[in-house]
Order: structure tokens, then sequence, then C-alpha cells
């Protein structure tokens, strides 16, 4: 039996453009641009390429006039839509609204006034798009900070829901949150404790995980926590560097929980002395070959070194290779449908799943 991962909290529905976020629709990815917004060819680049990757929404930064005025030609162009990032200055979130951006990111009680909040409230209620509130450890109230002592998962969610108050007195409703720190123990902890105290939908993920190796990592370890408690709408891996590698991180950690399976999931043992094929090489050429094949529903492909537990788990997988010396048993499906030698087993293993997508 198919391992069901674990039901969703329930949560209110916002969109972005056509992405549905809570209410148990699917699990959406985001990225960040990291280009200068205003430079649109470039951050039309950029978007283009996390398109392909699997990005569902790309959120710009948008720190000046010039970069409003280069929102039309962004979102003219986008095959995603775009969420403007916005701090400190109401007025570039009012302009980012009127050029018809499809949600804002931003802190409320940094834009200014009761009144300037009302303003921004009501341009996004009348354009028809959501605000995440985005509360970060680095950067929380400084009464907060004294009255918990330092940013603590109370601190973070006393700032959120003080910060959605905002906009609710204000009049506005579709809003989702956002508490991140580059602590995972803390990040996972505030989450589950504003999980309790509101039906938001929430924007999950680390800030400042670092480089993609240990970002990667530390990312997955408190979605994978956060995801296994059902806690979670939307996401990002927050990673320094090409935020290509954001995405395919978030795509394996959501293929991982079975939230959402990738066309193909790789296994292969991790090598030892009684390997007697290459599997290292193998597994690298197995992702070439496949590459651009779209299964009508996911397959698992394994890759094994040795008779102990190789011929096990590519029995289990949709196909696999368990290999001997210099050769290697060919599974499909369970079943042994022939052996080859160690050159010919990835191109064997390719024509056998072009077969069984057929």
């Amino acid at each position: 039996m198919p391992f069901e991962p674990p039901p969703r909290r329930k949560s209110r529905v916002v969109s972005i453009g056509p992405v549905k976020i809570g209410g148990g629709h699917p699990v959406s990815v985001q990225s960040m641009t990291n280009t200068v917004t205003a430079d649109t060819a470039a951050t039309l680049r950029q978007i283009n390429a996390l398109a392909q990757a699997g990005c569902q929404i790309a959120r710009v930064a948008v720190p000046d006039e010039q970069t409003v005025q280069s929102l039309p030609v962004l979102l003219a162009e986008s095959p995603l839509p775009i969420v403007a990032d916005i701090h400190f200055d109401y007025k570039l979130a009012l302009g980012a609204i009127k050029s018809g951006v499809h949600g804002l990111r931003l802190n409320p009680g940094n834009i200014g006034s009761s009144a300037r909040v009302r303003e921004v409230a009501r341009a996004a209620k009348d354009a028809g798009i959501p605000i995440r509130i985005g509360v970060n450890g680095g950067s929380l109230e400084k009464a907060l900070l004294q009255k918990y002592g330092g940013v603590t998962p109370e601190a973070l969610t006393e700032s959120a829901l003080g910060q959605a108050e905002l906009l609710e007195k204000a009049g506005f409703s579709d809003i989702k949150i956002s508490l991140k720190t580059s602590d995972v123990p803390r990040t996972v902890a505030a989450y589950q404790m504003l999980a309790k105290l509101c039906d938001y939908p929430m924007h999950i993920g680390l800030t400042e995980a670092g480089p993609p190796g240990r970002g990667g990592l530390r990312s997955a370890v408190a979605l994978g926590i956060l995801f296994y408690q059902g806690i979670g709408d939307t996401m990002r891996v927050s990673l320094t560097g090409d935020p290509i590698e954001e995405v395919r991180a978030a795509k394996e950690i959501l293929n991982a929980l079975h939230i959402s399976p990738l066309p193909f999931d790789l296994i292969s043992c991790p090598t030892c002395g009684r390997s007697g094929i290459d599997v290292a090489a193998l597994i690298a050429q197995v992702e070439s070959a496949l590459s651009g094949l779209v299964p009508k529903k996911p397959l698992k492909i394994a890759v094994m070194g040795c008779a102990v537990n190789g011929p096990g788990e590519a029995r289990e997988a949709d196909f696999g290779i368990a290999g001997g010396r210099g050769e290697g048993l060919l599974f499909a499906k369970g079943e042994i449908i022939g052996k080859y030698r160690e050159e010919e087993l990835v191109g064997k293993l390719a024509e056998a799943v072009r077969r069984g997508m057929g």
C-alpha cells in the first residue's frame, strides 16, 4: 500500500493569480529572483528558468519607484504570477498593486500609520489580491524583543497575529502568514504555535538557511517536520545563490514526503566494498537518460550495487538495476527482464521505461 501523507491543517483559501493556496489545495513552490528587478530582461530570464524548473510563484524585490515602473513589463511577459516584496514605503505597495501584481509580501507594522495600512489594505481588496505577512526573526519589533527576551516562538507568533489584526481592522482578510528564522527548532515551534491560533494559510520555510548543500538540508528538516504534521500551504527553500536550486530542493522535499511526487523518484545505494558496478556513474547516466520523459504517473527507479539489498529494492521499484560484478539484473514491475553488461544497463533501463510509459 502506498504511504499517504498526513491530513493537512484546515485553512482559508487565498489566490496568487491562478494558484490557490490553503484549503487543501496542492502545496505550491515559490522562489524569489535575485536579479535587479528593474532589469526586466534579466529578471524575466530568471523567472522563465524558475518556471521550467517547476516553480509556481515568483517573488520580486520592489525597493524603489523605478522598480514599480518596471513591473508592468514583467507582468505582461512573466509565465508565473508575481508577488511584490515591499518594505517601509506604503507608496511602493500602492504602486505595485496599481501595476497589477498578483500579491504583496509586507509587514503592515513597518509601512507607517494605521491610515496608510488601511489605504494599502483597501487597494489590495479592490484589486482582489492577498497579502502575506512575512515575520522574520531578524526584524522583529523592539517591544516584542524586550517582552520575550529575544526571538522566541511566542514573539514571532504575537508579531504575526498583531500584524494580521491591523489588516483585519482595515477590512482585509485575504491574508497568509510566514514566521521565519534561520533556526530549525525555533521556526518549527513558531509555526506549530500559530497553527493552533488561526486559520490563515501558511507560507513555510527557513530564512537565511545557507548555501544549497547545508541550507537544503536544514530546510528539509524544518519543512519535513511541519509538512508531516499537516502544516504548510506554500513554501520556499531560501538558499544562497541560484534560485533554481531552491526549486529543485523544494521539489525533492515534497517528493520525499509523497506530497507532490516527481515524475521519477530515483533511489540508489550509498555503495560499499561489495559494489560490483559503478553506482555513482550509473545513477548520473540514468538521470540524464530519463530527462525530458514524462510518465503518466510517477515511477520509482532503483540503481543498486550488490546482492545484499539490490534485488529487493530493484524488485520493489517500478524499474530497477541490481548490480553484480561488471553486470546487473534489470527488473521491471518486480520481474527480472534480463541480465546485461554494466555498459548496457542504462540503455536497457531507459528502453524498458519508455515501453512501460507507452
